[in-house]
């Protein structure tokens, strides 16, 4: 008698195994902790998870699947992480550009989204960021923003991975007329999400120069009762960190550290402006960097000493921000970016090489969100969330290293196909749930009517001006 061959994940081979997907004749970038990379290889998945990995020849003798995907000319990646977004904020793409980060926070940001951010448009921004972010291979993002209530519906109706917050500040917000009251929002919405597999809900306070002590310091301890992120933006310009040294006599960090708000399920965004002393307390207190090169560039804030945090071993993922400051969700182009950047700002080549950058948005993404044994890597036992690029393109050829032509070559609009926890999102560069005419018609209504009101505000404006 023939004793029955188990795999790893405790598979019986010897009469055929069933899954959902197999994927097969694929370059398997895997983004484990080896690295490991697979030629001619193979996933199997089944229900939302990987099963199996291995050689296609090895695979398809084993597995009997309901859908193969040859991958063949393709390579097969882990989906990207988008570690800090607002992804609603789609609908005021190209808005307000080329200004001062306050200027165009306060002066245009912050009124429009008075007027205009309410439970519809929020659903419509959503749905215009997920389709963007689907389709340039991102399967989990990271969000701060307003009605989160409704974004997590949209997250449940399109299928993708989020992390969704509602944002503590200190003054009326368009769903929350005080923190307090987005407070208990927060809680309302951890009750109400809990145990989804795509949606996880979070806290968020703004940043330090837009809610109190007291705000963000109970804001961190529901975060923590709940065991769940907490983010927040820091030191994100100069002027951030004048005013905290004039208020409190501290950097940002120093004062967040003061009060308790850090830990290692916070995810503070930019973090541009920190010394070696803060990097220190980041790296003690196991916080983790959402690093947004393209936007700290376009609003001229600075480059965040990202090679000093991993030096530290900080944990560093990659976001793109919103789009009214950014303008795309791109995280490939991102990705180049951030390899780019600080190169120049360093002055030295070799300062963060390819597979660095591509490793903060995966893997490195996957730890700062806290999420690390679900996600980041293709391997046995976590969530089948995986692009296929197409490398049937001029600018993929010739491959001398891969990690390389990824970062410095590859595109978002290479990648094929996206699966997000085993379940097809993307196939042949074609969303499966949402439909985009329908989505862009309305969009664009949309864009009418703020532009209208803009006008009006503008004349308004002028009149007061003259008085």
């Amino acid at each position: 008698m023939v004793k029955p061959s188990v795999n790893s994940a405790g598979l019986d081979k010897s009469f055929g195994v069933n899954a959902d997907y197999l994927i097969i004749n694929a370059l398997v970038v895997t983004m484990d902790d080896s690295f490991r990379i697979i030629e001619n290889g193979a996933i199997a998945v089944n229900d939302g998870e990987i099963i199996e990995l291995g050689h296609t020849s090895d695979l398809m003798e084993i597995f009997k699947a309901r859908h193969l995907i040859d991958a063949k000319g393709k390579l097969a990646l882990p989906g990207l992480i988008n570690t800090h977004t607002h992804s609603p904020m789609t609908i005021f793409r190209g808005y307000a550009d080329d200004l001062h980060l306050r200027e165009w926070l306060f002066d245009h940001i912050f009124p429009v989204e008075a007027e205009f951010v309410n439970p519809e448009n929020v659903r419509t921004g959503t749905r215009l960021a997920i389709a963007e972010m689907l389709l340039g291979g991102t399967t989990t993002f990271n969000d701060m923003y307003f009605y989160a209530d409704e974004m997590a519906r949209v997250v449940d109706q399109v299928g993708i991975r989020a992390i969704l917050t509602e944002s503590l500040i200190d003054f009326a917000v368009p769903n929350n007329p005080s923190p307090e009251h987005a407070m208990r929002t927060s809680e309302k919405l951890l009750a109400k999400w809990a145990g989804h597999p795509l949606v996880t809900i979070g806290i968020s306070a703004h940043a330090p120069y837009t809610t109190s002590a007291g705000v963000i310091k109970k804001g961190k301890d529901l975060a923590d009762k709940h065991r769940v992120p907490f983010n927040i933006h820091v030191a994100e310009t100069r002027g951030e960190v004048e005013f905290t040294r004039k208020e409190f006599g501290m950097s940002p960090v120093e004062y967040l550290d003061s009060i308790g708000a850090l830990g290692s399920n916070v995810i503070a965004a930019h973090c541009v402006h920190l010394n070696a002393d803060d990097i220190k307390i980041f790296s003690r207190r196991g916080v983790g960097v959402a690093h947004n090169p393209q936007c700290n560039m376009k609003l001229a804030s600075g480059v965040a000493p990202v090679p000093a945090f991993l030096k530290a071993g900080v944990k560093v993922g990659i976001g793109t921000d919103g789009v009214a400051s950014n303008n795309d969700l791109d995280l490939f182009d991102e990705i180049r970016s951030a390899a780019f950047v600080h190169k120049l700002s360093n002055d030295d080549p070799t300062v963060l090489n390819a597979r660095a950058a591509l490793e903060m948005a995966t893997i490195g993404g996957a730890r700062v969100l806290g999420m690390d044994h679900l996600i980041g890597s293709i391997e046995i036992g976590k969530r089948a969330d995986i692009i296929i690029v197409d490398m049937d393109q001029p600018h993929a050829h010739p491959v001398y290293n891969i990690y390389s032509l990824i970062v410095y070559s590859m595109r978002g609009s290479d990648v094929e196909t996206v699966l997000v926890d085993g379940r097809l999102m993307v196939f042949k560069r074609k969303l499966v749930t949402l439909d985009l005419g329908r989505l862009y018609q309305k969009v664009d209504q949309l864009a009418k009517r703020i532009t209208e009101a803009s006008k009006t505000l503008a004349q308004v404006n002028n009149r007061i001006k003259k008085l």
